[in-house]
């Protein structure tokens, strides 16, 4: 390859275009990445906790490799994956975006999002984004050209083999004057220490083809934490200490026997006086003539408070004739009906209403009943979705009404039976030492559809995604 008038050990890099741009690495790039910015690995690895800035200086270390190649003329091209497609817009697509921005080429690019590309208009050169639920598009694509490979959010992935089947097919599509593909992963690591990518980032370190890079928002020097996201930092480090070793410093400090911490499920006589609610949410986990059913009631506050308002909680158990799909169909949108309507939350109105994916008769039903749509919950395997709710509890912003508001129907007005099943909530001993740690299968129903409100409301609720 040409030398590059780009140094990558430099403080100051130099776009001479129609006006000069100037980039300067040490104002964007802390001191403790300067192995990732410089190296020459064919593999890194980059793991860290929250705000740590790791996929920041992944972003910008590739537009700067394909600038490299631009100034040279050269067409080049970098792919950049997730596990799941819809999340592409919102994350890595923003974040390249971004970069691109800071090195003043903002006009220079053009970005589609049918299919997610940004490709430089002089000579070709593409951020190409998949998403690897879409693999086989992925691997038919032929894009040839390629630096760089980016793996976001890599912990998504179900095991290595997920990278091991495209890398392949990205490494015979190298361009022709770069010496490697080099390819990144990013994320953060799993509170599971048997979690498979701990494993595997643990078993390339030392590899010599390999850097393994640890962060955390400790290590900023400067400034990119700010006043706000360090009070907020310290809020969670001081209502659960394990969850903010998990989540900012990014440790797998394993997951204990009892799930949750209750102490961080907080309980209100009444509604904040000075706090309305501004969004409502229904949840509902099923069983018909076997198990429970259950909806949750939630408010959202104009100051970011999460309200658990009301509870419908039918049981079969011990019933000789048992409430059929028809029958939980109505009485659900009573239950929506008089809850919804009430004079404490008057002018809020229904944000979602989320039900168990393999929930298909009583939702079918409702639909028939009243031309009303319960959008399914895209599940994840369960210490994934458990996380979103220990998110909102180690923010301090959960509360439940000790009794809720009456509407004067049966089988609700009671948040007790709540809080009860989060207090038995166990994980089963014999599987924590294991990729896949499972929850102990009883009196779960509330428990389930609380994880399905948080996990399907993430974005809404400002938990992480």
């Amino acid at each position: 390859m040409k030398k590059s008038l780009l140094s990558m050990n430099g403080a100051i890099m130099m776009l001479k275009q129609k006006k000069r741009t100037v980039f300067s690495v040490q104002k964007n790039v802390n001191p403790h990445f300067k192995e990732v910015w410089t190296s020459k690995k064919p593999y890194n690895i980059l793991k860290g906790g929250r705000n740590s800035f790791k996929s920041s200086v992944i972003a910008l270390k590739l537009v700067f490799m394909m600038v490299a190649f631009i100034m040279q003329g050269e067409k080049a091209n970098v792919v950049v994956v997730r596990k799941v497609g819809n999340t592409i817009r919102d994350s890595v697509f923003n974040k390249i975006q971004w970069a691109i921005k800071l090195f003043g080429m903002t006009n220079r690019f053009k970005a589609t999002v049918s299919p997610f590309k940004i490709t430089h208009k002089r000579t070709g050169s593409t951020f190409y984004f998949y998403g690897q639920d879409d693999f086989q598009k992925l691997k038919s694509n032929d894009i040839e050209d390629i630096i760089a490979v980016w793996y976001e959010e890599a912990a998504e992935f179900n095991d290595e083999e997920d990278f091991d089947q495209s890398n392949v097919t990205f490494m015979r599509q190298k361009h022709a004057l770069a010496p490697y593909v080099q390819f990144f992963w990013s994320y953060n690591p799993p509170r599971n220490p048997y979690h498979w990518i701990n494993e595997w980032s643990d078993r390339m370190t030392g590899e010599p083809d390999y850097l393994v890079h640890i962060s955390s928002y400790l290590d900023d020097e400067l400034g990119f934490v700010t006043d706000q996201m360090l009070k907020d930092i310290e809020r969670i480090k001081s209502n659960d200490y394990d969850y903010y070793r998990y989540i900012y410093l990014g440790e797998p400090v394993g997951l204990g026997a009892n799930v949750y911490n209750m102490n961080l499920f907080k309980p209100l006589d009444e509604l904040p006086s000075d706090d309305r609610i501004i969004l409502l949410f229904y949840s509902m986990d099923t069983g018909h003539s076997v198990s429970a059913t259950t909806c949750g009631f939630y408010g959202l506050t104009a100051k970011g408070k999460v309200i658990r308002l009301n509870t419908y909680y039918y049981s079969p158990a011990g019933r000789v004739r048992k409430k059929a799909p028809s029958e939980l169909s109505k009485d659900i949108h009573e239950f929506i009906t008089k809850t919804s309507t009430q004079e404490y939350w008057r002018g809020a109105r229904i944000h979602k209403r989320t039900i168990d994916s393999a929930e298909a008769a009583l939702r079918n039903q409702y639909y028939a009943d009243y031309g009303q749509h319960w959008l399914p919950v895209a599940k994840k395997k369960k210490v994934d979705m458990v996380d979103y709710v220990h998110d909102l509890l180690a923010q301090g912003r959960f509360y439940y009404l000790k009794i809720p508001y009456p509407i004067d129907m049966k089988y609700a007005d009671d948040n007790e039976i709540f809080i009860e099943e989060h207090k038995k909530y166990q994980w089963d001993e014999k599987t924590l030492n294991t990729d896949d740690p499972k929850v102990i299968k009883e009196d779960d129903h509330t428990v389930d559809e609380f994880q399905y409100f948080c996990t399907a409301n993430a974005k809404e609720l400002k938990l992480k995604v």
